[in-house]
């Protein structure tokens, strides 16, 4: 599920926050440090992740130590079902 969960991730970030459905994001690549995404952007990405998978998300998670790449935010999501 892991996989899935990654690559349900890379498209709605590439498609609805970034808007280039072309770009490929890698399973470690900085979203929040490197400032692919901004602060409006990862709270979308939290209501996807709620949306999406089920899973309740704390705001004191929407950081980069838990939200940073798609290896961590798959972790969480796994962890909570």
């Amino acid at each position: 599920m892991t996989d899935q969960t990654i690559s349900s991730l890379e498209k709605f970030i590439a498609t609805q926050i970034l808007k280039q459905p072309q770009r490929k994001i890698a399973a470690d690549e900085p979203l929040l440090s490197s400032g692919l995404i901004d602060s409006f952007s990862l709270m979308d990405l939290a209501l996807y992740v709620e949306d999406t998978f089920g899973v309740r998300i704390e705001d004191t998670e929407l950081n980069p130590d838990t939200f940073d790449n798609l290896n961590q935010l798959s972790a969480l999501i796994e962890s909570r079902k």
